[in-house]
């Protein structure tokens, strides 16, 4: 796609699963990838995988719930690649629980990870896009956010939350030249998922009913969502901000 080669991407969470395949996939789009993740092995597996297929990339441990963690990231991971040109908000995390069952520390735990994380990425990054006058900021939401779904209640407020402030903050940096949009994943098939879904037969349930509301018949792979996202990163999205857009297999349809 047009103008990504030699720029620098920030994906969060890309030690795994959707995060790694964004990684790889910009890696292999000609973008040099700062693998931003918590778990630094997780981290390196990913900067192996990309060099290993003749990529650019780089690890750098942070912990998007801690700002000052972020700022440090962010500034150590710019000294050696470069200024960003892309940030990739895509570290989450949820544990399914009937809201009524929840406390105020696992409210807190959710929305710091998928609510206030992405809002501190954003910040650290945005001022030098504008500064520069260009950039772009890529939201994995998820179409929790847009439709809500049960056992998923703090994490769809997050994750409607995350739309709307990217809506907002797009008005306001739009004149810079930084775009930001949504995109919003159905159920996946990773690693997450297994820790949600749990094992066995009760985890295999859960997984098939997914699967019968998917018109497409089938749950996501981490693969079905980087080629949105290097079009919303590339020079062919240039008039493009503000949208949410939802890859689920028909799952959810918005018009």
């Amino acid at each position: 796609m047009r103008g990504l080669k030699d720029r620098v991407a920030l994906v969060t969470g890309a030690g795994s699963g959707i995060g790694q395949a964004i990684a790889t996939r910009l890696a292999e789009e000609g973008m040099v990838v700062g693998v931003l993740d918590i778990n630094t092995d997780a981290a390196a597996k990913t900067v192996e995988l990309i060099r290993a297929a003749g990529g650019k990339a780089d690890a750098e441990r942070c912990d998007i719930t801690d700002y000052a963690s972020v700022q440090a990231a962010v500034a150590n991971i710019e000294s050696r690649l470069g200024p960003t040109w892309a940030l990739v908000n895509n570290a989450g995390w949820d544990q399914p629980m009937p809201f009524l069952k929840t406390t105020p520390d696992f409210w807190q735990k959710v929305v710091n990870i998928n609510y206030m994380g992405p809002l501190q990425m954003t910040h650290a990054v945005a001022a030098g896009m504008a500064k520069r006058g260009g950039g772009r900021i890529i939201f994995i939401a998820s179409d929790a956010g847009r439709v809500g779904s049960s056992g998923e209640v703090v994490y769809s407020g997050c994750k409607g939350a995350t739309i709307a402030f990217a809506k907002a903050l797009a008005r306001e940096v739009s004149r810079n030249n930084v775009l930001l949009n949504c995109v919003c994943p159905g159920p996946t098939n990773t690693p997450a998922m297994d820790a949600f879904v749990g094992s066995g037969e009760a985890g295999q349930k859960i997984r098939d009913a997914m699967v019968r509301g998917v018109p497409l018949g089938r749950i996501g792979e981490p693969a079905d969502y980087p080629g949105l996202v290097a079009f919303l990163a590339s020079d062919d999205a240039s008039f493009m901000t503000g949208q949410t857009i939802s890859i689920s297999g028909g799952l959810s349809m918005h018009g």
